[in-house]
């Protein structure tokens, strides 16, 4: 038999913790050749505040765990009876099916894709009404004309003078509401 991937879901917060106290579970029953990686999927999201940016790492999927490994009776018992672990999902109780290999390489992608180039925490959608918080424009509200990701800056509609005037903010001198 070969590995196959299985997602596990688990109460949320608890990823971390189940993750550690399987790999102990797998060592001290001598069941390593069954498993092979345990991943919990984070994504890297940049967070910009004032002048510092920080990029730190958000689960994709919040109390959910992927496991590799071949399915038999005593690894699900083994992993089935941890605490703080629900169920398999997909499947019956009993006998849970494996994620396709398609949407395991999505979630791998996904994965790979925020570490090369980190998600902004904050989100802004053109349309939507911003309060700018640094610059000289401060207190002034303006409605987001563009959006720029990669820059990580805002084109932004400003009522000055009785006339819109178009201005370029960066992500941190703005605030949503």
């Amino acid at each position: 038999m070969f590995k196959q991937w299985y997602v596990l879901q688990a109460y949320f917060g608890c990823e971390f913790k189940i993750e550690r106290l399987l790999k102990t579970k797998i060592i001290d029953n001598n069941m390593e050749e069954f498993f092979g990686e345990i991943i919990i999927p984070t994504e890297d999201v940049l967070e910009t505040t004032g002048k510092t940016k920080r990029v730190f790492k958000r689960k994709i999927y919040p109390g959910y765990i992927l496991l590799e490994m071949i399915m038999n009776e005593k690894t699900f018992d083994l992993v089935r009876y941890l605490p703080n672990v629900l169920r398999f999902v997909g499947g019956t109780s009993t006998e849970p099916f494996p994620v396709a290999n398609e949407e395991i390489t999505k979630i791998f992608n996904r994965i790979i894709d925020t570490v090369k180039k980190p998600k902004p925490k904050v989100t802004f959608m053109v349309g939507e009404l911003i309060r700018i918080v640094d610059g000289p424009f401060i207190d002034f509200t303006g409605t987001v004309e563009s959006v720029n990701y990669t820059k990580n800056c805002l084109k932004i509609a400003v009522l000055i003078f009785g006339r819109f005037t178009p201005i370029i903010l960066d992500f941190s001198q703005v605030d949503k509401g």
